[in-house]
């Protein structure tokens, strides 16, 4: 019985169980023996195909597992790997400011067409008549008819380019052409010119030449206040090259706060004017003041553009 248990354990059982059996037939087996025997192996031939699958099964889960991790390890390096080159490409920082100010010109100032001046503290506004001599200098403000003839006469004038083309007047008294008013009034305006303005030139503005004017911040003039800004955006070339640079507005902000006139006064180029001008275009101001009243005045705005 032991030996034939041990041929089992080597896998040889069912080879040699016919062979022992026929080389003992004189012994005298127990009872059932045989078909004992028949049965154990009949059930370990039934459970090796489990014990197979079983061991397949666990190759595969773990295989399956080195799969899992695998893909996971990728898809780690890829996330590093994206997130790197977009720290690498990312834009810099970009920082943009927008300071007003009011800096004195910056080359000697030309006459323009509008400009404006005033009379001579008259107590009445300015009357009608035919402008004095128009010259780039002003030699004897032009006043009333004086009682008694100068001994040297000098032909009054007012600061007026001489080429501006004004209308045709053939009045007799010195004046304004566009005004109502009869007698002799310089006007109330404060100045050597003609008008409701101050300076020496025509109509209500400020400094010389004729018009509405455009008068400068200071004095009674008090500067408009930026209520809405609108911030530059960098150009590409100037973002790729990591440029900066300031650049200096010229605008005329009138009455009802808007302005007008945008142009560069220095620029940096790299496209950084063009987009300093499309942003101060957008720009709204409360308007500057003058005795309570809102006018018409001349600024700058620098726009101050850096990469961080």
């Amino acid at each position: 019985m032991s030996e034939v248990i041990a041929i089992h354990e080597f896998g040889e059982f069912d080879a040699l169980l016919q062979s022992v059996l026929r080389d003992r037939v004189t012994a005298t087996a127990p009872g059932g023996l045989e078909q004992r025997l028949l049965a154990r192996l009949a059930q370990e031939e039934t459970a090796r195909p489990f014990a197979f699958a079983e061991r397949v099964a666990t190759r595969r889960s773990a295989a399956s597992l080195w799969v899992a991790v695998g893909a996971h390890a990728a898809a780690i390096l890829v996330i590093f790997t994206v997130v790197s080159q977009h720290r690498q490409t990312a834009q810099p920082k970009v920082k943009v400011l927008a300071t007003l100010t009011v800096p004195p010109p910056l080359v000697a100032p030309k006459l323009v067409g509008i400009g404006g001046g005033g009379g001579q503290h008259d107590l009445a506004p300015v009357t009608q008549g035919h402008l004095p001599k128009l010259a780039p200098q002003q030699l004897l403000p032009p006043k009333a008819p004086p009682t008694v003839a100068p001994k040297l006469a000098i032909e009054p004038s007012v600061v007026v380019q001489p080429d501006l083309k004004m209308a045709t007047n053939t009045m007799p008294n010195i004046g304004a052409p566009t005004s109502s008013l009869k007698g002799f009034s310089m006007g109330n305006g404060t100045g050597t010119g003609i008008g409701s303005g101050v300076g020496n030139g025509v109509g209500l503005g400020s400094g010389g030449n004729t018009g509405g004017g455009v008068m400068r911040v200071g004095g009674s003039v008090h500067a408009p206040l930026l209520i809405h800004e609108v911030d530059p955006q960098f150009s590409e070339e100037a973002r790729k090259a990591k440029f900066s640079g300031n650049v200096l507005v010229s605008l005329i902000v009138d009455e009802q706060g808007n302005p007008s006139h945008v142009r560069v006064a220095r620029g940096v180029g790299m496209g950084l004017d063009e987009k300093a001008l499309e942003a101060v275009r957008e720009y709204r101001f409360k308007p500057a003041m003058q005795n309570g009243k809102p006018v018409k005045v001349e600024m700058n705005v620098e726009v101050n553009f850096q990469i961080f």
